[in-house]
């Protein structure tokens, strides 16, 4: 079997397993559908849904695809939208409808699976700026909860004092 053939029989094998059906289907309905931000809407359980949507994508960057640079632009990509996602007021919804994570995410793991090289030379070349964007972005997505912890108590001290 010459390379080519056996490079396309993987691709087949890779775009049939579960953990890429799983991610194709999440892509559409977070993505396209924007239940992403309908989640949203629900303060703290549309983060923490978006969050637990890329396990698919992670397993697949590291275990299957076997790459640590795509693992971390996936979990980058992934982080900043919770972190936008978090922003109160409606203001991360609406920023969930314009920054498709999983569509991003997606699009990268298949110019792995395709062998792009373009993809393949960012994504390496971008992988110390991820590492680091992952760090940061913890440190504000902590940050954050705080804040709005703060907010919330100090809204429901006002609303009490009231009553």
């Amino acid at each position: 079997m010459d390379t080519t053939a056996r490079r396309q029989e993987q691709q087949k094998r890779l775009k049939d397993s579960k953990t890429y059906q799983a991610m194709n289907t999440l892509t559409r309905y977070m993505d396209r559908y924007y239940l992403d931000a309908l989640i949203g809407l629900v303060p703290g359980w549309g983060d923490a849904f978006a969050l637990l949507s890329i396990i698919p994508f992670v397993y697949f960057s590291l275990r299957v695809v076997r790459s640590v640079p795509l693992t971390l632009a996936v979990i980058n990509n992934s982080l900043r939208d919770v972190l936008l996602g978090m922003i109160p007021f409606f203001v991360g919804d609406l920023i969930d409808i314009f920054h498709r994570a999983n569509t991003r995410n997606l699009a990268m793991i298949q110019g792995f699976v395709d062998g792009d090289e373009g993809v393949i030379r960012q994504v390496n070349q971008r992988a110390l700026q991820s590492a680091v964007a992952i760090v940061v972005l913890l440190l504000l997505i902590g940050l954050m909860v705080w804040l709005l912890i703060r907010f919330g108590s100090f809204l429901y001290s006002q609303a009490s004092a009231l009553f």
